[in-house]
């Protein structure tokens, strides 16, 4: 683990070989790049031997959940030597006062390192542009919550996130339906099901279902931004976090996959229905029960990109994400009751000129 993290702090702190200033990743031209001089340089491209593997789920280790945001760390910055205070569950840091970049020493020794990563593709100015754009939108957001709100202040993230693999066997029992049309003796029609009983069992490989690894983003809108490209998913190189804020998982590998299975449950069942349909050449399915046996499960820890913010508007916090790959925007503005109430009084007066103009 140490090796690891000198690894990673060794290759985010790397020198413009022009003038010496701090080489960060760049969206925009998908590589290092200096902003003083211009000096650019490609990061190495994945082949068909450098792809990110899955790990096996029951050879795993440090699979406990890590509540660690509570806790603060002091950082000295090699460059200039100031010291900084940063949140634990950070992993790499812009030195405030000269702009170096490093990496946080690991709060504790049970964390497991990423695997892999999702570059960003979007530029700040980018995702502040499509911030405005959405927040323009929100007809109920008061005037003044919109000018507190400010697109430039978003900071680049990392975010922790499990996927995981797994072959899924389901014994169930359930109903097929059959529809029919009957009439009654006033010649008037309607619709009858005719139900049978079915079992069976059912297979399916789940692939790459997605836990977001952080407690610290739940009202953040990082969910609404979703889904995040994991296709542009390349093998973990620390270059991709110069520049960035990389944050750990708080959110152990075990306590991903219980979460991760309710929501392939909530799947397999509407699976499940359909095969039923299918296979019996029914019109409905019901009363689906069903258990299911989960082998060869692997999973991977990824960290994917979104930028964020936040700001105060009448004592409460709005946070809010943009799509580090996309720019879809995520989160929750203020809703002013007042517009609300005049929106309701405007929509039932053109009701009510409607209807004495149809009179």
């Amino acid at each position: 683990m140490a090796d690891y993290r000198e690894y990673t702090e060794r290759e985010t702190d790397k020198k413009c070989p022009n003038c010496g200033a701090t080489v960060k990743y760049d969206p925009a031209l998908g590589m290092m790049h200096c902003e003083y001089c211009g000096y650019s340089c490609q990061l190495p491209k994945a082949d068909t031997e450098n792809v990110v593997c899955e790990m096996d789920f029951d050879a795993a280790v440090n699979t406990e959940s890590c509540e660690w945001g509570a806790e603060k760390k002091s950082v000295e910055c090699k460059n200039c030597g100031a010291v900084s205070i940063y949140d634990a569950l950070e992993t790499a840091a812009i030195c405030p006062f000269c702009g170096s970049t490093h990496v946080m020493p690991a709060a504790t020794d049970k964390t497991i390192a990423p695997g892999g990563v999702c570059p960003f593709e979007v530029t700040k100015e980018q995702a502040g542009e499509s911030f405005t754009k959405w927040l323009k939108r929100k007809w109920f957001t008061p005037r003044k919550a919109k000018k507190n709100a400010r697109p430039e202040a978003f900071q680049g993230v990392y975010l922790p996130y499990w996927t995981y693999d797994a072959q899924t066997t389901s014994d169930f029992t359930g109903r097929a339906g059959y529809n029919h049309t009957v009439r009654d003796r006033d010649g008037k029609t309607r619709t009858e099901t005719t139900w049978r009983s079915v079992s069976g069992v059912y297979q399916e490989f789940i692939d790459d279902e997605t836990v977001m690894a952080s407690k610290r983003h739940e009202e953040s809108g990082v969910k609404k931004c979703e889904p995040f490209k994991l296709s542009r998913l390349v093998p973990y190189n620390p270059k991709y976090l110069a520049g960035f804020v990389a944050e750990r998982y708080s959110i152990g590998l075990k306590e991903g996959w219980e979460m991760a299975q309710t929501t392939i449950h909530q799947k397999l069942k509407s699976h499940i229905e359909d095969y039923i349909k299918s296979h019996w050449h029914s019109d409905k399915a019901s009363g689906v029960r069903f258990s299911t046996l989960y082998s060869n499960i692997t999973y991977k820890y990824i960290l994917v990109p979104a930028w964020v913010s936040s700001f105060q508007y009448k004592d409460k916090t709005y946070q809010f994400a943009v799509n580090g790959q996309t720019c879809k925007v995520g989160g929750k503005a203020p809703v002013s009751a007042f517009r609300v109430i005049l929106a309701v009084l405007i929509g039932i007066g053109i009701i009510v000129g409607i209807y004495f103009l149809a009179r």
